[in-house]
This record gives structure tokens, sequence and C-alpha cells, in this order.
């Protein structure tokens, strides 16, 4: 392979775990993110005073009753999604990792997805899947950033890739159990995912993951979009549905448009 040891290391990291946690690539670009979630939360609940961003994050519960968190968080969702920079910042925070990882010409998820999860809320959980379960193309990663220290209960966890040859082999026998008898399954062999504020973690969405109540005293927010090759197969998510080419080079441009000529 013509890499540089950077991404030698990267790439041989990437496969034996099925994940990288590192540094964001670009710390302003993580702060307007966080900055915007607190300017929308403190609009949406009429909070007249500006607060300390990360207790007020780590603290939102105390605001939001369970009941209403749902609804609160998809308002948290579309206020971040209208604004036209989000996208070009969240990509800006992994874009050499996955121009390492993925490739240079890639495609994003059209929405960027935001999790919140309170302490001791069953309401918010994720059952063990893969997403490439449903119908997601294994050629995809996921881009998954903190907004608050995650750590303890208050994360998601993974099962690494040197643990899922296991549950390939057994899959078919263990089809007819419910997510929880198989997460009983792996619970020795997940691991919780570690990761500050100012850090990012990358990973492959085909292993099993979900997280699990937060028996921690603070709010969880985490936010995920998955990225992948432009010209790599897709399943049921397309590109123009819900994928957008957002790195595309010139050659590729050039021959995407080129009609071959015809004889007369």
């Amino acid at each position: 392979m013509f890499l540089n040891q950077e991404e030698i290391n990267l790439t041989e990291e990437y496969l034996r775990q099925g994940y990288i946690i590192r540094p964001v690539a670009n710390q302003e670009a993580l702060d307007w993110i966080r900055n915007k979630f607190v300017s929308l939360s403190t609009k949406e609940l009429r909070v007249e005073e500006k607060p300390s961003t990360e207790n007020w994050l780590n603290d939102i519960h105390e605001f939001v009753s369970v009941k209403e968190l749902n609804d609160f968080r998809m308002k948290m969702i579309d206020g971040i999604n209208a604004d036209t920079d989000c996208r070009k910042n969240y990509f800006l925070l992994a874009k050499p990792y996955l121009e390492a990882i993925v490739g240079n010409e890639l495609a994003m998820q059209l929405r960027i997805n935001l999790s919140i999860q309170f302490p001791n809320d069953d309401s918010s959980l994720l059952p063990v899947h893969a997403d490439t379960w449903s119908g997601d193309s294994p050629f995809e990663v996921v881009v998954w950033i903190p907004l608050v220290d995650c750590y303890g209960s208050k994360t998601m966890y993974l099962l690494p890739s040197m643990h899922n040859k296991g549950i390939k082999r057994t899959f078919a026998l263990q089809s007819g159990d419910s997510s929880e008898d198989l997460y009983q399954k792996i619970s020795d062999q997940v691991q919780l995912m570690e990761v500050k504020y100012g850090e990012v973690l990358i990973f492959n969405q085909a292993l099993p993951h979900g997280n699990r109540i937060n028996t921690e005293t603070e709010t969880r927010w985490s936010m995920n979009c998955r990225f992948k090759g432009v010209f790599t197969p897709y399943r049921d998510k397309k590109l123009g549905e819900f994928f957008e080419p957002i790195t595309l080079r010139a050659a590729s441009k050039n021959g995407m448009e080129y009609v071959h000529p015809k004889l007369e």
C-alpha cells in the first residue's frame, strides 16, 4: 500500500479494533457545534441568562422531563440541521481520519443525528444491533462526537472486531433470541467507549453496538453521522436519498458527465 506511516497506523488500528479514538481535527468547529446546541436549547427552554456550557448540557435533565425529552431532542436535531454550516463543521472534525480510513471522495449522511440520554432513564436505550443488519452498507463508517465527556455508563458500547467473528459464526443460532439475550451473551466482551469532549470516535457500524441505562449523574449528549466512499456499494440508504457527495474530485465529475460520441 502506498500510504504514509500515520495512515498505515490508522488503518491497522481500525482493522484490528473496529474503531479509532482521536483528538478532533478542528477544535474551533467542535466548539461552534456545541455552542450552537447551547443557543438552541436555551432558546427552546426560554433561559435568558447564558449558562456555563458544559454544566448546562450535563445538567439538562434538571430542565427537561423524560416525557418531554424526545420532542426536545427532535427540536435540537431540526435546529442544528437547519444551519448550513453544521455538516461542513462536522466533517472538519474527522476529515484527515476519514481520508485515511474511507477515502478522499466521500458521501455524507444528509442529516446529523443527536442522542440525549438522561441519568437513570430507560426510555432512550438503543438495543444491541449492527446497522448492516437493517440495510446499511458495510462500506459505511460512523463518526461519533460527544458534546460532553462520555465515560462509564454515560456512553455507548461496541463489540470490538476480534470478538465479532464469534457472533458471525453463531448468528443464525441466536437470531431467535431477544436483543437483551444477545447482549447478555456478549456483555463480557463489549467495550465501553470512553470519549472525552474534544475527541472523535470513528467505528465500523457492522459491529454490534448500543447503550445501557446511564447510571452516572450527568446527561449524555452525542452526535453521529455516517460517511462512505461515493463509489462504494449502497444498500437501502441511497445516494441522493440518505447520502450526498461532499468531496467529489474533478476527474470523477468529468467521468460522470461523459457521453461517448456516436458514430454517424
